[in-house]
């Protein structure tokens, strides 16, 4: 079995149009995971559910396997567009390939890259100390190492 196959199963079992397959991988051993993930929130029951169907399908193919249905919980990375639109609006934490870390208000997300705002200290002249600025970005994909949905608990 090939993760483009589960992916493709996973995805026509799927009854309900807000939920969406976010990764299937495949180890060695056979253990399958597909994490799912939806416009709203995922149950348990929408697990247990394609838990099942999937069992039954991959039970005609091979008898070699072990599978977890999962959600994607808060902190994990996002890991398509469709993710990123779901929390538009939503606190987010960005960590940049240079390392550099953002809190900020996830305001837009595209093909090309997303657009967050955050408040950074800047030296302003005539002031000792940095103050505090509302700065809007847009940074491309290919500048974001990874982005996760963040609670601010303040």
């Amino acid at each position: 079995m090939q993760v483009s196959e589960i992916r493709q199963i996973a995805e026509e079992l799927i009854t309900n149009p807000e939920l969406f397959v976010v990764e299937v991988t495949i180890s060695p051993a056979g253990d399958i995971c597909i994490t799912l993930d939806s416009d709203g929130s995922v149950s348990v029951d929408d697990c247990v559910a394609l838990s099942r169907a999937m069992s039954a399908k991959i039970d005609e193919i091979t008898d070699d396997y072990s599978l977890v249905v999962t959600s994607a919980g808060i902190g994990q990375p996002l890991k398509m567009l469709r993710q990123y639109h779901k929390l538009t609006g939503g606190s987010v934490e960005v960590i940049l390939t240079d390392g550099t870390k953002i809190l900020g208000t996830l305001d837009a997300a595209d093909e090309n890259g997303i657009t967050i705002s955050y408040q950074e200290k800047v030296a302003v002249e005539g002031k000792k100390r940095k103050q505090l600025v509302d700065v809007v970005r847009t940074y491309p994909f290919d500048e974001v190492r990874s982005t996760a949905e963040w609670l601010d608990y303040k």
